[in-house]
């Protein structure tokens, strides 16, 4: 399949959208933060968490790291400067930004210009660093509660790996979430599951990573962002098998689309690997679920799916399409209402064999 994400300059990227190098989502515009902005540079906070810096020569990183660090901090100099990189929090930038066309331009030259803007980044790795809550704080995170809090959790303890394991195969998923309220650590036992060679025990390990890291993410960002670009990493790097890596990627962005909708692009990417296609439908289904909108742009290049060779390239596609209220396949559709090829399908913690006519037309009902 061609590559979902092919660029529109072949050989030469021109001028591109800022975006956060933690998260991958789009930046506002930096502005100047009455009693923060002491050395006059613009500040910004992405949706992600993270706060960042302008410094429109790119000489006095120094500052713009000291500014981004204090802005994250809630204008607490006193406890930004007790803060240690890498412990506390992670650091990075973007280079060639510019500011008056809020673009960023590899090439360093814009309508006459010379472009050497940066922008420092700072991502706390806990909320408890913050003085007060970003506004990104107060993002909405779809199918978790309150109930979850730490202060309502169950008694703090350790786990072990095989009661973490006894939950998943249970699909006991209020204890993991009650879990994940107080130790972020959870995660790293789910990630292990991934690898299970039971498939039902990677979807349901990779359903609960999604809705864990959805509750972690409120107060450790960095931890879920380490998690997502580790997961991205494993699957380019691997020729073989994604195991359960590319569904859990689907799942975390699905359950919080807001935060981590901008790691979409590296998952459609993963398409034109032949190898991976049926796992990156499945996790682009998922993410269907929560945030259509994200991938309705994307219809066209989904509708040819319903034709593929492969039942499963076909029942997926269906699926995702009826998601996202593609009229426009209705033609393709009606041609799979014939076709009684099998394929099995994860939901809600067991795995449902379905013919690829019957989800050609309850996708057509939904249409």
């Amino acid at each position: 399949m061609r590559n979902l994400m092919e660029s529109r300059f072949t050989n030469r990227e021109l001028v591109r959208e800022p975006k956060c190098p933690f998260c991958g989502n789009p930046l506002e515009r930096p502005c100047e933060v009455e009693g923060i902005s002491s050395r006059g540079m613009e500040l910004g906070t992405c949706r992600c968490g993270a706060t960042y810096a302008h410094d429109a020569t790119g000489h006095n990183l120094g500052s713009a790291m000291s500014e981004a660090l204090v802005y994250g901090c809630g204008g607490d100099w006193d406890k930004a400067w007790n803060l240690m990189p890498d412990e506390d929090y992670l650091q990075d930038r973007v280079e060639n930004y510019d500011i008056e066309s809020h673009l960023i331009v590899p090439g360093g030259t814009y309508d006459g210009r010379r472009i050497a803007g940066v922008l420092y980044f700072i991502l706390m790795k806990s909320r408890s660093c913050e003085v007060e809550p970003l506004p990104s704080s107060k993002l909405e995170v779809p199918g978790t509660s309150s109930t979850y809090s730490a202060g309502k959790s169950r008694l703090r303890r350790s786990y072990s790996k095989g009661e973490i394991e006894g939950y998943i195969r249970d699909y006991n998923m209020a204890a993991l979430l009650e879990i994940a309220a107080f130790d972020s650590r959870v995660i790293r036992s789910l990630q292990r599951m991934l690898y299970s060679v039971d498939p039902i025990m990677r979807s349901k390990a990779s359903e609960a990573m999604g809705r864990t890291a959805a509750v972690i993410a409120e107060r450790e960002p960095a931890v879920v962002i380490n998690l997502l670009q580790g997961l991205i990493t494993s699957v380019t790097d691997t020729a073989a098998s994604s195991w359960g890596s590319v569904a859990a990627i689907g799942e975390i962005i699905g359950a919080n689309p807001k935060r981590f909708g901008g790691y979409l692009p590296h998952l459609l990417r993963l398409s034109g690997d032949r190898i991976l296609l049926r796992d990156v439908l499945a996790a682009l289904g998922t993410i269907s679920v929560s945030s259509p909108g994200l991938l309705r742009k994307y219809t066209y290049h989904f509708i040819p799916l319903l034709r593929d060779p492969s039942s499963e390239i076909r029942g997926l596609a269906a699926i995702l399409l009826a998601n996202l209220g593609a009229v426009e396949a209705g033609e393709d559709l009606e041609s799979l209402l014939e076709d009684d090829s099998e394929l099995e399908v994860y939901k809600k913690g067991s795995m449902e064999t379905v013919t690829v006519r019957a989800l050609a037309k309850e996708a057509l009902e939904r249409l």
